[in-house]
């Protein structure tokens, strides 16, 4: 895998630097992990003549994009790392399970979306996005991510479908209690998921689970 380099000495960070930049999104960064992440091959800092680990900003954008998809995708390192080579190709691969999100939106964050900005990009109502805060759908917030302009056009699309956010409320508990089903057996086996073993386990249980309820679905539906 092709590593991400300087192309001078100047402005280089050490490990120091990194996570103070890095742990108000990633509380558990620590120097062991960046360490962990280097013999991984994922990361591959720069070495002063004494041998220590300097990092160029283009090394703590991607530590950004690696922790970002362990935090909020669930992604296994084995995956990240085919993540990574795309990017190193200079490709901008969609995120595994995250369609259409893509890693330059990590690379390069997008500020946050007002309720207004989210209205008009999907072209949802004020009273249609206050109904899907209302089922719990979307953060009851002021300031929105970017990837819920995929979630509150999905929900349009549903709508027009005669699906309607009161009708995904079950399916919003459903998802909450798989949520504390794989927590629980996470902490059963002595893992938190926000480590790299607790963010790949949490991934495996997720689309285990995933198979079987969408088994399930389909066996519903074909009774009908």
């Amino acid at each position: 895998m092709k590593s991400v380099r300087a192309h001078d000495s100047t402005g280089l960070l050490s490990i120091g630097h990194v996570l103070e930049r890095l742990q108000n999104d990633f509380g558990d960064l620590s120097p062991s992990k960046l360490r962990f992440l280097e013999e991984r091959g994922l990361i591959s800092p720069e070495r002063t003549k004494s041998g220590y680990r300097k990092f160029s900003q283009a090394h703590v954008e991607r530590l950004r994009l690696i922790l970002t998809l362990q935090k909020e995708h669930y992604l296994p390192l084995k995956v990240i790392a085919e993540v990574l080579e795309e990017v190193d190709q200079g490709r901008d691969p969609v995120i595994p399970g995250a369609a259409p999100r893509s890693a330059s939106s990590i690379l390069r964050p997008q500020r946050l979306l007002s309720r207004d900005e989210l209205q008009r990009l999907t072209g949802a109502s004020a009273r249609f996005l206050g109904d899907a805060i209302a089922a719990g759908l979307l953060p009851a917030a002021d300031v929105f991510p970017h990837e819920s302009v995929a979630e509150l056009s999905a929900l349009l699309r549903l709508a027009e479908r005669g699906i309607t956010p009161r009708h995904l409320r079950a399916m919003r508990v459903a998802a909450e209690r798989d949520a504390e089903l794989i927590a629980h057996s996470l902490e059963s086996r002595g893992m938190r998921s926000d480590s790299p073993d607790g963010s790949e386990g949490a991934l495996e249980l997720s689309e285990l689970m995933e198979t079987v309820r969408a088994g399930v679905l389909h066996r519903s539906l074909s009774r009908r």
